[in-house]
């Protein structure tokens, strides 16, 4: 599957598509078994050409379980996910990352999250370049970008829309690029969700770069929207150069 704003923006990494499937690909990257990994380094693999499979067996946390739709793991965590995100439980549980101020503060946040539970065995990261148009559809397309790229995927977002179509929420990494832009999906405008802000997440991507994820509905506007938009223009040429 070509991508014509990946080709414009001159993007470093290939734009990854997320897909939702019965069957593990073949040679798929995956987490060991109940091993703890992070899905923010998965993605960046697969910005550089791996494909990378989850399972509700294979998600690498329990922050990524919920993260890539597969359900609620938050259930059990040591000292409870509230603490965990704001002060931490604690003597003898893990300290907490200071994300929220408090643990009511950190559980109104997990408990607005739009947690859920997909209709299949297996999430799968895949350069966009590799998917099989006329076999697979992506659920999100998520594209790295520096701030110029940025700039431009969020005007072109908004480019054909009245209101505004581009989020930037306190989120986990991989909330970011599955859960969130995923759900995204079913509203009536899907707006674009910016990402990569985790700062857990942040040692796993390039320092310049921050993630944009559109569901694909967004995705198929967007590269229709390119041509004539001011992606043609001097403006944005004179940007282009530096890319």
């Amino acid at each position: 599957m070509n991508s014509e704003l990946a080709s414009r923006l001159k993007l470093r990494y290939s734009p990854v598509a997320v897909l939702f499937s019965d069957e593990k690909p073949e040679n798929a990257l995956e987490f060991a078994e109940q091993k703890w990994g992070c899905v923010a380094a998965m993605l960046t693999a697969a910005t550089k050409g791996r494909t990378v499979a989850f399972s509700r067996k294979t998600f690498g946390c329990p922050g990524g379980g919920v993260g890539l739709g597969l359900g609620n793991f938050y259930p059990g965590l040591p000292g409870g996910i509230a603490n965990f995100l704001s002060c931490g439980a604690g003597e003898g549980f893990p300290p907490g990352e200071a994300y929220k101020k408090t643990p009511e503060l950190a559980q109104n946040f997990v408990d607005n999250l739009p947690i859920s539970d997909i209709p299949a065995q297996y999430v799968v990261f895949k350069p966009l370049a590799e998917v099989e148009e006329s076999a697979e559809k992506p659920q999100v397309v998520v594209f790295y970008a520096n701030p110029d790229q940025l700039s431009a995927l969020v005007v072109l977002a908004n480019y054909g829309r009245a209101e505004n179509s581009v989020k930037i929420p306190f989120a986990a990494g991989c909330q970011s690029t599955c859960l969130l832009p995923w759900h995204e999906k079913f509203q009536e405008k899907p707006a674009a969700i910016v990402g990569m802000v985790d700062i857990s997440a942040r040692p796993f991507i390039e320092a310049d770069l921050l993630s944009f994820s559109v569901p694909y509905s967004l995705f198929v506007e967007m590269e229709s929207n390119a041509p004539g938009s001011f992606l043609d223009k001097e403006a944005w040429e004179k940007v282009a150069k530096r890319l």
